[in-house]
């Protein structure tokens, strides 16, 4: 068992050092049926603003990542649903940008309807923002499924008072998206992939995306239902137990 178990994680990280070693390439030309959201490109996000390096609203991945989610789509596609991303490649500038937002200790009342319970001085200590990112060297991806017949949503309206990231879909920010319990970019408790704060349509709903993403190679970042790195060995596990009691 134990020899399988490492020839699996060998796999794995030979997939990660691959994926790190090509050039990136635009996701839409290796699936155009992939939507993209691509919200630090605009002022859809918990700085209120687009993110330096966010010159064009593209999704751009290293070429295994790209390959790996042509398979994901196509298996969703099979099913009535599609990818949509939110964010790929990550510029160094971008990752800067949002550190300094999260030192920044004005309030910023706009964006809070992203982190409705915490002070946003916490942000870095509860894990929800870093210094460094998987989404910076190209393989890491923050996606959602939507149905692949879903109707077009008004466009983010900045004047606009949305509700909380953690309020019933309908109250928040325009999305397509399946109902995950929270919206993108939510920094709370709910946001955690295995949270038990969610009812279980939204929880059949995250397993869709789980169980897809995992078996193409992903891994879930189990404080952000939305965020996975290709290439490692999964951490699913948690979420399949917390599953299994409820």
């Amino acid at each position: 068992m134990k020899a399988a178990i490492a020839i699996v994680m060998a796999a794995f990280a030979v997939a990660a050092e691959a994926a790190a070693q090509t050039p990136l390439v635009y996701l839409r030309d290796i699936d155009a049926s992939i939507r993209q959201d691509m919200r630090y490109a605009g002022p859809d996000n918990f700085t209120g603003r687009p993110l330096p390096g966010y010159d064009a609203a593209e999704c751009m991945v290293r070429q295994p990542v790209a390959l790996a989610l042509k398979r994901v789509q196509a298996a969703l596609a099979a099913n009535g649903y599609s990818l949509k991303v939110y964010d790929c490649y990550r510029p160094t500038r971008a990752v800067a940008a949002m550190a300094a937002w999260a030192r920044d200790p004005k309030a910023t009342p706009d964006t809070s309807r992203f982190y409705p319970k915490l002070d946003k001085s916490r942000l870095f200590a509860l894990g929800y923002i870093s210094n460094r990112s998987a989404h910076s060297r190209g393989v890491a991806v923050d996606l959602t499924v939507v149905p692949l017949n879903a109707a077009p949503v008004a466009p983010f309206a900045p004047v606009v008072r949305y509700g909380a990231c953690t309020t019933p879909q309908p109250e928040r920010a325009p999305d397509d998206s399946l109902d995950m319990g929270t919206g993108f970019d939510c920094f709370d408790v709910k946001s955690h992939t295995a949270s038990p704060a969610i009812t279980p349509a939204q929880t059949a709903n995250r397993r869709i995306l789980l169980d897809a993403m995992r078996k193409h190679g992903f891994t879930n970042y189990k404080r952000e239902w939305w965020h996975f790195s290709y290439g490692r060995a999964d951490d699913g596990v948690a979420f399949n137990a917390a599953i299994r009691k409820r």
